[in-house]
Order: C-alpha cells, then structure tokens, then sequence
C-alpha cells in the first residue's frame, strides 16, 4: 500500500524542523561557548624568566635616552605601564638599534619598544602589537586656510632639505597647481620660517614637530597627518601568547588613556 503523500511531506517537515533546531541550538552553545572569559596561561609559562625584558636603544629622545644611573623617555615609560599592567616586574636591555631583532631572535628579550618603523620585511619572523605612535610627515601652519596638500598652491612650504619632506613635496608639485618651496636645513629652520613668517606651512616629521610645538606653546599653529610611520612594539612571531598578553596590556592602556598622557608627557 502507498504511502500518503502528506504523510511523507509531514515527515519531512518534522525531520527538517528538527534539524534546523538542534542547528540553532548549536550556533548559540557556540556563541555562549565562545563569550565565556577563561582566564589565560599563567604568567610564569608566558614569561619564564619572571620578568618583562624590553630591548631598547636608547639613543633617541624623547622615546629613549641613557643616562649614567637610569633610562628615560616615551618609550621607557611605555614599558613600565605594560609591565605593571601585566603584574610583572620589568628590565630594559639598552643595547645598538641593529641588534635588536637579533635580541629577539637569540631570546635574550621577550619585546622591543625602540622607536621600531613597522617593517613588512620582517612579518615572517616577527609579530608587532598595535602601532603606539605615528611618526609619518605632518603639514604644520597657522593659515586656517592651509589644512591638507592640496591647499598649497600659491603659498611657500618650508622642509629640510635631502629629507622624506623633500621628496614628499617634489611629489606633490607633480600633483597640484604650483607652490613656492624653502628647503633649510633642519626641521627646525623650517618651522622657524612658518612661525616668523618667512614660509606659510612646514612639512616635517611628527617627533620635530610635536616638540618645536611644545617649545612654543604661544604659536598658534595646527598639524595635519600626511604620511603614516608607524611605531609597534616587536615579538617572535612563535610566542603567540606572549604577543597577546603584550597586545591586551596596550589595548588597556590606550583605551584607559594612560598612552596619550604618556606622549603628552614627551612630546
């Protein structure tokens, strides 16, 4: 005797209702499996050594500067507030900026904070953090009327000569309407020349134009970001755990705003 047809289409309903309910079923166990914090491995298995190594080299201020008894700087101050936030004592290993992927790679440190470009050469041995600080070129002037690049032509920009400003500028002449160009001889004459009135904006580097602004808080000068350099903190790229916890500790620092007091502090 045949089967009724409702009868085989009711049972296919039911089996196809079934499925998609103990597929849903599932997809919420996932997301509630997933949302659950666990708390992650214990410090001792993520730093062996007890501590918090940081290659740096301190030879560069404000991110970094030796003096006989201690180290200063950005990138100094950056160590310690990961390391306390991680509940972990901290040591600097100030050594020559080129030793300071092989400090990685020898696991003679566990991070580098040095001021360190994100390179994309490197990606196959080495996991950077977020980037802390950009320190990409930045138009500086007082003229409201000069806010990016393209608002340049018909006024004189100031740069130093033989730098990144340099070449930035002659890139731009090839892409907009005509400016006039003042190259000098550092960053500083040619923010000198913006501030005296001799050039209506400056092309530097972020770092010299933080701290010439700094050292003449009267001016009332603006900056615009024109290119990006990134700074991030490096690890091996085989100690994932130890680049998350690294990771999470900087996450909380940006968030809690202790970064941007830390570069407010320097520059």
């Amino acid at each position: 005797m045949a089967a009724s047809p409702w009868r085989v289409v009711g049972v296919s309903l039911a089996t196809a209702l079934t499925v998609w309910v103990w597929a849903l079923a599932g997809v919420l166990f996932t997301l509630r499996w997933n949302a659950i914090e666990r708390p992650g491995p214990p410090l001792k298995e993520v730093f062996p050594y007890g501590e918090l190594r940081i290659g740096v080299d301190a030879s560069y201020p404000p991110f970094a500067v030796a003096t006989a008894d201690d180290l200063f700087g950005l990138d100094i101050d950056l160590g310690k507030a990961l390391a306390e936030n991680i509940g972990i004592p901290v040591r600097f290993v100030n050594m020559g900026f080129d030793g300071l992927y092989d400090s990685l790679r020898a696991d003679q440190v566990d991070i580098v904070i040095s001021a360190l470009r994100v390179d994309p050469g490197r990606l196959g041995d080495v996991r950077y953090t977020t980037s802390y600080f950009n320190a990409g070129l930045v138009l500086v002037s007082s003229n409201p009327a000069i806010q990016t690049m393209e608002d340049l032509p018909g006024y004189a920009l100031a740069y130093e000569f033989g730098s990144d400003a340099d070449i930035q500028a002659k890139h731009w002449l090839r892409r907009v309407q005509p400016f006039a160009t003042r190259p000098y001889e550092t960053p500083a004459y040619a923010l000198d020349a913006v501030r005296l009135g001799e050039a209506d904006a400056a092309l530097t580097d972020a770092v010299s134009a933080l701290l010439y602004l700094r050292q003449y808080p009267e001016w009332n000068a603006h900056y615009t970001a024109v290119t990006d350099e990134w700074y991030a903190i490096a690890s091996r790229i085989d100690k994932w755990t130890l680049w998350a916890t690294v990771e999470g500790g900087l996450q909380t620092l940006i968030q809690d705003g202790t970064l941007e007091a830390l570069i407010r502090r320097w520059l």
